[in-house]
């Protein structure tokens, strides 16, 4: 049943192979808007919460080319950027590529 509302519905969680992660803080609009669309696709991500945590704000600083707002997402260690860049990629017809490419 629910693979059939899936593909009803263009989900393919079976697909998705990529390793995602997400910076976020809790109440961040941003942040929620982007887990809706990657929970609709059915990607299982790795979301590091760091509210009020200045050091893994640096880390995430760090590995996003010095960007400090989040969310900050990674599609098998690449930087997409945050949620509008997010669903930029879906609109363009690039995001599903991505999450369908294994990590190298």
């Amino acid at each position: 049943m629910f693979d059939f509302l899936n593909s009803l519905l263009g989900r393919h969680p079976e697909r998705i192979k990529a390793n995602v992660e997400i910076y976020t803080w809790q109440t961040c609009p941003f942040c929620i808007r982007a887990k809706l669309l990657l929970g609709w696709k059915g990607v299982r991500y790795s979301e590091y919460k760091i509210d009020g945590d200045d050091a893994a704000r640096d880390r995430m600083a760090e590995r996003a080319n010095g960007r400090r707002t989040v969310p900050q997402i990674f599609i098998n260690d690449r930087h997409i950027g945050g949620c509008d860049e997010l669903y930029d990629l879906d609109v363009r017809g690039q995001l599903d590529g991505l999450l369908a490419a294994s990590e190298a």
